[in-house]
């Protein structure tokens, strides 16, 4: 198995670490070109405004949409949540728009806001899951079809599954857990 990481900017050494120690091949993403012959791509956390624009620079908006339209997992953490989503209220730029759902950018305020708690993921096991929130989006609106995976106590959205399509507002990458990858894996196989 091959897992492509959207390189452009964020946190994608931390995905690729993850993976490596799941065993998985990681490969960083920069060109089209280096789409082909992955099984999945994950789009990590950074900051979505510099990442939309950087896809659009290098000429992946298009295919990365393309791909997800045919099914192939894609996995977004944070700004990766933010720009697989159908519509995200103050991003300068259209996101890829394959995801349906509506995400708040920045939803829980700076940087200085950042928090890490508790969740229950009940797709990846009984064992609560760290969520670790840096300047997080949350889901607003979820069209049918969309699968929530995780609620804040609040009931916000913060983890959806919608085919292929795994998105999440906080960094499973920044933790020692495998189990979310582990998760985004299995959909892989699954294909």
């Amino acid at each position: 198995m091959k897992i492509g990481i959207l390189a452009l900017q964020g946190a994608f050494l931390e995905h690729s670490i993850m993976l490596r120690r799941l065993g998985v091949q990681a490969t960083e993403v920069h060109l089209p070109s280096e789409l082909n012959g992955l099984d999945g791509l994950i789009i990590p956390g950074g900051e979505s405004t510099t990442i939309s624009r950087l896809m659009i620079d290098y000429g992946l908006h298009q295919p990365i949409k393309k791909r997800a339209s045919r099914d192939f997992p894609i996995f977004g953490t944070c700004a990766g949540m933010i720009l697989l989503a159908k519509k995200a209220n103050d991003l300068p730029l259209e996101p890829l728009g394959v995801l349906g759902i509506e995400v708040q950018r920045n939803a829980f305020g700076r940087q200085k806001d950042s928090f890490e708690t508790s969740l229950s993921i009940p797709a990846i096991g009984e064992e609560t899951f760290p969520g670790v929130f840096i300047r997080a989006p949350i889901v607003g609106k979820v069209e049918p079809g969309v699968t929530i995976l995780c609620q804040l106590n609040g009931g916000t959205p913060v983890a959806v599954k919608q085919k292929k399509l795994l998105a999440c507002a906080f960094h499973p990458e920044l933790t020692d857990d495998l189990r979310f990858h582990a998760y985004f894996l299995q959909m892989v196989e699954e294909k």
